[in-house]
């Protein structure tokens, strides 16, 4: 793995796709006594605004990459099995953030070379690079988003629709691709209910023929909805078609 897919790998695993690899590209000096009143101040401010980063990362990672709809239809597949908390709750936000880092790496490797890099390089007002920075998230976000959606936020925000992609702000953007990606999560999930359903009916019809009403049928269908899952390959079939899904 290059050096820059490792970086990538950092920010997704400690939630600062900015920060951790700013890091990794150079030292960072807090000390700003013997620094003349222009570079102090801009050094002041890049401290300032890395903090603000990594305090905003966790709802970044969540708004505007694939881990939505990644952790939700893991969240309805647990519930479809009813298998509770297994897998625990860690187990699925690791997967997911994995699966993240996965779906994301171009991305990000353009949010890096494109924006981040030159910037820190100083080639690049923090503005200009902050700008740039955010091209390659607008364009993933806006490519996964329906049209249907970004029409409404541009009506409420009182916009007019953009004409292309660099033309859409953010603030439609983000939560046009969050409502997206809400409704498909849950469209995958319906889809993954249904043989689980089946399994919970086939077993209650059984359970009521045999006049054994006080067995819930939960009970007894729990082993056979995680056989089905693991025969027809679960897990494999999931993570591969949530990785295609997106575009």
């Amino acid at each position: 793995m290059s050096e820059k897919i490792t970086r990538i790998a950092l920010w997704v695993l400690f939630f600062s796709f900015i920060a951790v690899g700013t890091a990794a590209a150079q030292t960072i000096s807090l000390n700003v006594q013997d620094q003349p009143t222009g570079s102090a101040t801009a050094r002041i401010f890049n401290i300032i605004l890395m903090i603000t980063v990594l305090s905003i990362a966790p709802s970044i990672l969540v708004m505007m990459t694939s881990f939505t709809r990644i952790i939700v239809v893991f969240s309805i597949t647990r519930s479809a099995l009813a298998t509770n908390s297994t897998p625990p709750n860690m187990v699925l936000i690791s997967l997911a953030l994995f699966l993240t880092m996965f779906i994301m790496a171009p991305t990000f490797e353009k949010v890096w070379d494109e924006g981040i890099k030159p910037m820190y390089e100083e080639k690049l007002e923090i503005t200009e690079g902050l700008e740039k920075a955010a091209a390659p998230m607008k364009e993933f976000m806006v490519r996964n988003t329906r049209e249907k959606d970004l029409l409404l936020f541009t009506d409420l925000a009182k916009e007019k629709p953009a004409e292309s992609i660099e033309a859409t702000p953010l603030k439609v953007a983000i939560p046009a691709f969050m409502i997206s990606e809400l409704r498909r999560a849950f469209e995958i999930g319906f889809l993954i209910f249904i043989p689980f359903l089946v399994i919970d009916m086939v077993i209650a019809s059984i359970l009521m023929s045999m006049g054994m009403m006080m067995l819930p049928p939960t009970v007894l269908a729990l082993p056979f909805k995680v056989i089905f899952f693991v025969l027809v390959d679960g897990w494999y079939m999931l993570a591969g078609s949530l990785v295609q899904s997106f575009k």
